[in-house]
């Protein structure tokens, strides 16, 4: 039997912390006078962790055949780092809980994701139903906590993190383990999976789409207040993107039906080029923020969903952790990292509105990477 609603609220704490923290923590950072570059570089911290520790800890899972202890220690330490943010007093404290809470907090997606695939089985297209209910907890978060940065200072999107960052400790703790069973690939060494052209491509063109998401990521909570949105709208508007995601994982097992996974990821990329250089250039109409928004169905839920599916295939039995550690590493960790860095210096040299134009043309080029690397039948 597949634990559906331990698994799923598991997710929905996951990225009800993820909706929390990021759209609302740079705010934070914002009140407390740190520079753009500096934000940047706090919030790229969680991408440099992203790069390193999953391979660590997907490696140790492998090593140990077991993925839930790694998870549950996990999320106990990310709860400990977090716990920094009340304590420290300058860009040193900030920098040193972020990358406390990071190196803890990046290990455990990764293993959640192959854990929830080990339980599926065959029955991987049902991912969607599950996953979803990490899009139900990002809405709640971004929304509650939207609306209660209208009423309380900033300081409480502490306190509402840390309270999230409990939830996933206490899901960590019921999160049953399920062992792979053999597979014939388990003989071949992953070096030789890694080697093959549409493996390549899609984790390079990731690596771009991932770089594409740093501005969105860091600055754009920033540019829709510097443009005169309320906190209430900025909630609506990240909440917006994330109904039209869910809606895409209800329809989940139609579109691997329908669509080959390569076509479900070009379509996603073309959306992300369209939907930054709207995001930069039409943020004073409402309509066009909203079209933007709701392309994240595409850029984040139809492109993550078909990405780890892809990843999934090709990284069976005793490689599973380790593949979709690598998709988070390479992808979410070095190309956010990239994404992030870059945005925090292009903010101030270049503006918001060439910044999110880079963006577009980061997305292009992975689509480009996946169009040519990985061929069409």
């Amino acid at each position: 039997m597949v634990p559906y609603w331990r698994l799923s609220a598991y997710y929905f704490f996951y990225f009800a912390f993820i909706g929390a923290f990021s759209p609302f923590f740079t705010l934070y950072l914002q009140s407390l006078k740190f520079s753009a570059w500096d934000i940047g570089v706090l919030m790229s911290l969680m991408q440099v962790m992203r790069l390193l520790a999953p391979n660590l800890w997907g490696w140790l899972a492998d090593r140990l055949g077991a993925k839930t202890p790694i998870v549950r220690g996990a999320a106990l330490m990310s709860l400990a780092g977090f716990s920094c943010f009340f304590f420290a007093q300058g860009f040193a404290g900030f920098f040193l809980g972020m990358a406390l809470l990071a190196f803890f907090w990046s290990a455990s997606l990764p293993l959640v994701e192959a854990l929830t695939f080990s339980h599926l089985g065959a029955a991987a297209s049902r991912y969607g139903a599950i996953r979803l209910w990490g899009s139900v907890g990002f809405i709640l978060a971004v929304l509650g906590l939207g609306w209660l940065l209208d009423r309380l200072p900033l300081s409480a999107t502490l306190w509402v993190s840390l309270a999230l960052l409990g939830g996933i400790l206490a899901c960590a703790l019921a999160l049953p383990e399920k062992r792979e069973a053999r597979h014939e690939s388990d003989r071949i060494p992953i070096g030789d999976i890694l080697r093959r052209p549409e493996v390549s491509a899609l984790f390079g063109a990731c690596f771009f789409m991932a770089a594409a998401h740093g501005a969105l990521y860091v600055f754009y909570s920033i540019f829709l207040a510097d443009r005169g949105y309320s906190t209430t709208m900025i909630g609506l508007l990240w909440t917006l993107g994330v109904v039209a995601e869910i809606a895409v994982f209800l329809f989940l097992p139609r579109l691997f039906r329908r669509f080959s996974l390569r076509a479900i990821l070009l379509a996603s990329f073309a959306c992300a080029v369209a939907r930054f250089l709207t995001i930069g250039w039409g943020v004073e109409w409402l309509a066009l923020v909203l079209f933007a928004q709701l392309l994240h169905a595409a850029t984040f839920g139809a492109y993550h969903a078909a990405a780890v599916a892809a990843v999934n295939r090709w990284f069976a039995g005793r490689h599973q952790a380790r593949g979709q550690a690598l998709y988070g590493s390479l992808s979410f960790g070095a190309g956010g990292m990239l994404g992030g860095l870059l945005s925090g210096w292009s903010w101030d040299a270049l503006g918001a509105e060439l910044t999110f134009t880079l963006s577009s043309a980061f997305a292009f080029v992975g689509m480009l990477i996946l169009w040519r690397g990985w061929p069409g039948r």
